[in-house]
């Protein structure tokens, strides 16, 4: 953080990072839920889309089953139309064929049999002999029609088209009918899905066009959210940067507390005849935060240790010192403006006789210079070091006040 002294900066700095940063936290997370919901309506979409061109896809081969060589549905509707009227037409004509060689047969059969009971041999002979040369010529060239036309449906007969249309069953035009109608309502309902599906993908197309820019538009964002939570990291003394884990707050109030430990060494080095006094460390120990550590330092032994070892009396004049020293600097930090009265509470059972004189004639030096210093303390012994005494006295109607003054020796 560089040095201390050249560093101007208030706790109050600390609480408008922090607001910004929660206002920064809040709307990172209400980006991220619209982030994260457009992510999911996209997948939704996706999974949609995908869903309807199979369907598409679906409707497609069929329409292509349905069509086969044709432009359209309607243009196969028509030729299957157009197919089964020549079925139609040619079945009539085998019909026609077969009815006209059965007569013939029954001609052939009954003119022989006219013949025969007229006394010829053939029909022949019968027509030889009834017909003249114009006649027969006529006859013959009847005969000859009707072989021409039976050859012509026996060609037709033996064509494989023909069988197959034979073998089958007569055409029903109603039942095509019903079919051509049924494949315009399936073309009409797939045109249908076809159309929703389009419009489906352009509205998710569009969808994905607008998660795709505010996902760039939370790009700004996100710099300057890292930008305040690597400042609130540091100013928490939480950063890898910050290899003192100190806080914004303790980094402050630490140059206070080294006033404060320069104004009670004084206080602390006259209360234990020069042996002891107060520094400031932003040693960190173990997991704890640097930044306000305060070691004691033993003028017998040249070093510096925690306070924590101090002894009981030790650290009550460790104590006494920083509240004096405090005393001081704020009144130093508030224009000059006295802390005229400080109360002592307890702490005292725990010094021995001398060093009790020791601390009683820091607190009578204090009185020298105007100062009004309190004890509470249950120590007996005091009752007759301290000439003004408040004494409270329980009573049946509550506790009460009572102002006394100490045997002087």
């Amino acid at each position: 953080m560089g040095d201390r002294g050249s560093v101007v900066c208030s706790t109050d700095l600390a609480h408008p990072a922090r607001e910004a940063l929660a206002a920064g936290e809040r709307e990172h997370r209400e980006r991220q839920a619209v982030l994260q919901e457009a992510e999911r309506r996209i997948a939704a979409r996706t999974s949609q889309r995908e869903a309807l061109d199979r369907e598409q896809a679906a409707v497609e081969r069929e329409l292509t089953r349905v069509r086969g060589a044709a432009g359209s549905v309607a243009q196969r509707a028509a030729e299957l139309g157009r197919r089964a009227d020549g079925l139609a037409a040619a079945a009539e004509a085998v019909r026609a064929v077969e009815a006209t060689a059965r007569r013939l047969k029954d001609a052939d059969a009954r003119l022989a049999d006219a013949a025969f009971r007229a006394g010829f041999d053939t029909p022949e002979a019968a027509a030889a002999a009834l017909l003249d040369g114009a006649g027969r010529r006529a006859l013959q060239h009847t005969i000859d029609a009707w072989q021409r036309e039976a050859a012509i449906v026996a060609e037709r007969l033996a064509e494989a088209d023909a069988n197959e249309a034979g073998a089958h069953a007569p055409a029903v035009p109603e039942q095509a009918q019903a079919a051509h109608e049924t494949a315009e309502r399936a073309l009409r309902v797939a045109s249908t899905a076809l159309a929703a599906a389009v419009e489906r993908r352009e509205a998710l197309a569009a969808l994905s066009r607008r998660a795709e820019s505010e996902a760039r538009a939370l790009g700004p964002l996100r710099g300057e959210y890292d930008r305040v939570a690597r400042l609130a990291t540091l100013t928490a003394g939480t950063s890898a940067d910050n290899e003192r884990r100190m806080r914004l707050e303790s980094y402050v109030l630490a140059a206070r507390l080294e006033q404060v430990a320069a104004a009670a060494t004084v206080r602390l080095q006259h209360m234990s005849s020069g042996r002891y006094a107060l520094v400031h460390t932003d040693a960190r120990s173990g997991q704890r935060r640097s930044g306000l550590g305060l070691q004691v330092v033993d003028a017998w032994t040249g070093s510096a240790r925690d306070t924590a070892t101090l002894s009981g009396g030790e650290t009550f004049f460790a104590s006494l010192a920083l509240a004096l020293g405090l005393a001081d600097v704020v009144s130093d930090e508030a224009g000059g403006v006295r802390l005229d009265t400080l109360f002592i509470d307890e702490g005292f059972g725990t010094l021995d006789d001398q060093t009790l004189d020791e601390v009683l004639d820091v607190l009578d030096g204090l009185r020298e210079r105007d100062r009004s210093v309190g004890i509470v303390s249950h120590v007996a012994d005091l009752r007759r070091r301290i000439p003004t005494q408040l004494e409270v006295v329980k009573e049946r109607h509550g506790s009460a006040v009572r102002l006394r003054t100490a045997p002087q020796d």
